[in-house]
């Protein structure tokens, strides 16, 4: 009848899913760049997209930074990157009717894998790492309110939906969602 047909990616291993902070930036803030090139390909031309290099210099500041960078060998094919919310401007602040009693909070800014490794469970692994060991009680993201797959998806993880937030003017409207961290 013929052979079976295999899946590309089907035998795809990533190897490992590094740790880096603050004082790593300057060593990481490329990979960053070219990661999310390819990421974004298809919206290069955006402007807001564009500015992603500031956004890496402006998180990465944070002495507080954390970032985890998964790799193939030496190809980096995802990565996540956040810091803790400064108490009072949690991204969820006037989205609650009772804010949670415990308030810290961990704010994802970025889960980006390149196209080639997406549907693989790279995101999930990638996310978990970043939170891992955490102590922060709650973890804040936003996703674009025009990509309703991806909300979903984070739905799918836990995270629910408390709000609506456009940061800047020319970037998008985003759904704020936020879980539980632990």
């Amino acid at each position: 009848m013929g052979r079976p047909i295999s899946h590309p990616l089907e035998h795809r291993v990533i190897t490992e899913i590094k740790h880096y902070g603050h004082t790593d930036l300057g060593n990481i803030r490329q990979t960053l760049l070219d990661v999310h090139e390819d990421a974004y390909a298809d919206r290069r031309h955006e402007e807001f997209v564009q500015r992603f290099p500031w956004f890496v210099n402006h998180w990465g500041d944070n002495p507080a930074f954390s970032c985890v960078i998964a790799w193939e060998g030496d190809v980096p094919v995802g990565f996540s990157y956040g810091a803790p919310a400064t108490p009072g401007r949690e991204w969820w602040q006037g989205h609650l009717e009772t804010p949670p009693s415990e308030s810290s909070t961990f704010s994802i800014s970025e889960l980006m894998v390149r196209p080639r490794w997406r549907k693989t469970g790279l995101g999930p692994r990638l996310h978990d790492a970043l939170l891992s060991g955490r102590p922060e009680a709650w973890a804040v993201l936003t996703v674009d309110t025009k990509r309703p797959r991806l909300q979903a998806m984070y739905e799918g993880w836990g995270y629910r939906k408390v709000g609506e937030n456009q940061p800047f003017a020319d970037s998008p409207v985003y759904a704020v969602m936020m879980k539980a961290a632990a």
